[in-house]
């Protein structure tokens, strides 16, 4: 037997750094008669190595221990299984649910990802908060703006109905504004400061001629709708002094076909790829027949794509005075990316070299919405996480688990998903995870939990969509869990602007309405705020261990682990009350939020409740070990090994 997240198995777990001695070991049956074992081992490249295991004692008096030790040759992806030779033939060891083993032919290998020597990731976001700001619908200053382009549509009915009908030529083309500013959004520096948030990520603040400014038409000057570039430095400056970074969105797979680059609607005066081939420009594009037939995003004929290659575009992007490091001096702390997937890996790597010459400390954290660690786009695998890329990634992968449990999922299935992340993600990586619940991409989370699943149905029915008192009623109980497992699982949560506020909506464009100041859910800001004071407070949050507590039925719990505290998180999913037993280890434990603990460490969950209990020794928590997950996914080594140490005393439903 073999479990890949018990030290007693594998030493360390998880994703290691190149160079790492693992010790493997597996056991075995005694009435199996091994007379030999075996690890293969299978680079993610090509070819792979066998090692042999040797004997090393009883365990227990049925069972005995086989061991081996294993360095990998380089950084990479890796995938391992056993086989063990018995009595009755040879038996393939395979990966089963949970990490634990399985013995199948057919089953999957488990997965090592090593990364390169000397990898690090900044400090300074770990343990904090992240808040998302769609910048034309959160605040605006009241600024006159100056050099706005004419054919842009300002509203002045702050909280309408975004534009979402296409023109008579068919086309939506996302170019109503309701003002939001640069301005503003320092305005509200003292608000967010409240939430606990450490970290602002800005979706596009450069020049473009939409509403989402995901069509870049300069990325050398700030948007004039948002300010000026002493804006943005005043946005920084004043963020920094409140102990808040600003990390910028970066789009830079594409850009727009109404851009200084390419100017295929003539809007500026210098020739662009699409007027002239002797634009300085021309080489950015791929024109399979110029100047109208060119490859482009998505086949969006307003979204020309980059060869980002191109030495004279990596040098305007990457090179000393690019935009990469010329906004890192102007006071932003990082770039979130764009499609990083369509990102090239050179290009990934120059950008992050040039990110950190201009600042060590600086984020790069990129758009991913699978597993990072074993992503692959165009034919290749993807090299992410492995030390010369990203710092971290967006949390698509939690923000189903956390969802999905909500909304009826098995909870084992979805722990299952988390664990697997947390196994595969090095731990520098894991620890800046952006865990969102909701982008500008996605449904907001209060509709998700509280709403009718959207299924295929368009615009026209979205846009009348809203929640009933009732569904409210039962999707701000249900937020309320979806936010405590967003700020105590690995990583750092990261508030889409206004959901906080209670708001609701599907998708584009009814998920970026404009914050509704002086209308909130105060119960649920406040809700918020005592969260992010939460984390401010316990260490273990910035890198603690995960370990599953109870995680089956309709409660799923928890303890992150640090050296100097640990927690204990759990949440009660159903419209029933719920009670569970924690070790005596516990009993004195602090409630940082929600239900507190009886006398005798019964933990009584009423309906849709949850708790955090906060102790500081971690000593307190080290004792408490994973029970097994949901019994519907067979046996796992805490069933099967005498001397497991995945169990826990006391423990009753």
């Amino acid at each position: 037997m073999f479990y890949s997240r018990n030290p007693q198995y594998r030493d360390p777990v998880g994703a290691v750094e190149a160079g790492t001695s693992i010790h493997f070991r597996i056991t075995v049956a005694r009435d199996q008669r091994c007379s030999g074992a075996r690890l293969v081992v299978t680079a993610d490249t090509g070819g792979s190595q066998t090692l042999g295991l040797f004997w090393c004692g009883m365990n227990g008096d049925a069972y005995e221990w086989w061991e081996c030790h294993y360095t990998a040759p380089a950084a990479g992806l890796y995938f391992y299984e056993f086989y063990v030779d018995t009595w009755h033939g040879c038996l393939r060891l395979g990966r089963g649910f949970n990490g634990a083993d399985v013995i199948d032919p057919k089953a999957p290998r488990w997965q090592l990802t090593v990364y390169e020597k000397g990898f690090t990731t900044p400090d300074w976001l770990a343990g904090g908060v992240m808040y998302q700001i769609f910048p034309d619908r959160f605040c605006c200053s009241g600024r006159q703006k100056q050099l706005v382009p004419a054919d842009r549509t300002l509203r002045r009915d702050w909280g309408g109905e975004p534009w979402w009908k296409p023109n008579e030529k068919g086309e939506v083309t996302n170019s109503d504004y309701f003002g939001g500013d640069l301005r503003g959004i320092e305005q509200k520096l003292p608000y967010l400061k409240s939430l606990g948030v450490t970290c602002l990520y800005l979706n596009p603040i450069f020049e473009a001629h939409s509403n989402h400014r995901y069509n870049t038409a300069n990325y050398a000057r700030i948007d004039p709708l948002l300010g000026t570039e002493e804006d943005f430095r005043s946005l920084c400056a004043s963020a920094r002094k409140l102990g808040i970074r600003i990390l910028l969105d970066g789009v830079f797979s594409h850009t727009g076909s109404d851009s200084v680059y390419f100017n295929r609607e003539g809007r500026y005066p210098a020739l662009g790829a699409y007027q002239s081939k002797d634009s300085p420009y021309y080489p950015w594009y791929s024109f399979r027949k110029w100047p109208d037939d060119y490859e482009s995003w998505w086949g969006f004929v307003t979204l020309p794509n980059v060869n980002e290659t191109n030495e004279s575009y990596n040098e305007y992007i990457n090179g000393e005075s690019g935009i990469v490091p010329s906004w890192l001096r102007a006071g932003a702390s990082g770039w979130r990316l764009d499609v990083a997937d369509e990102l090239p890996d050179a290009f990934l790597d120059n950008l992050r070299a040039a990110a950190k010459r201009q600042d060590p400390q600086a984020i790069i954290l990129g758009e991913v919405w699978e597993d990072a660690s074993t992503k692959s786009a165009y034919g290749q695998r993807r090299r992410y996480l492995l030390g010369r890329q990203l710092d971290s990634v967006m949390n698509y992968p939690f923000r189903e688990a956390i969802l999905g449990y909500l909304t009826g999922g098995d909870p084992s299935a979805m722990m299952e998903r988390i664990l697997t992340i947390v196994e595969n993600y090095p731990p520098q990586v894991l620890r800046l995870l952006m865990n969102h619940i909701g982008t500008h991409d996605t449904e907001r989370a209060l509709t998700v939990l509280g709403g009718e699943p959207m299924g295929n149905r368009g615009r026209e029915w979205q846009s009348t969509a809203r929640l009933s008192p009732e569904q409210r009623q039962r999707g701000i109980l249900l937020l309320r869990l979806a936010a405590v497992m967003q700020f105590t699982l690995p990583g750092v949560p990261c508030i889409y602007y206004g959901d906080e506020a209670g708001m609701e909506g599907y998708k584009d464009p009814f998920c970026r309405r404009c914050y509704p100041w002086g209308s909130e859910n105060r119960e649920l800001v406040e809700c918020y705020r005592r969260l992010g004071a939460m984390r401010a407070r316990c260490d273990c949050l910035r890198e603690g261990r995960l370990e599953p507590f109870s995680v089956d039925g309709q409660v799923l719990s928890y303890f992150r682990t640090g050296e100097k505290d640990a927690i204990f998180c759990a949440v009660n999913r159903s419209d029933r009350p719920k009670t569970i037993y924690l070790p005596h280890e516990w009993h004195e434990a602090e409630s940082l939020f929600g239900a507190t603990l009886g006398a005798n460490g019964e933990l009584f969950l009423p309906p849709f409740g949850c708790t955090i209990l906060h102790t500081p020794p971690a000593e307190a928590a080290a004792h408490v070990k994973p029970v097994r997950m949901a019994a519907a996914h067979g046996h796992t080594p805490a069933d099967r090994t005498p001397h497991s140490p995945h169990r826990v005393k006391n423990r009753k439903k």
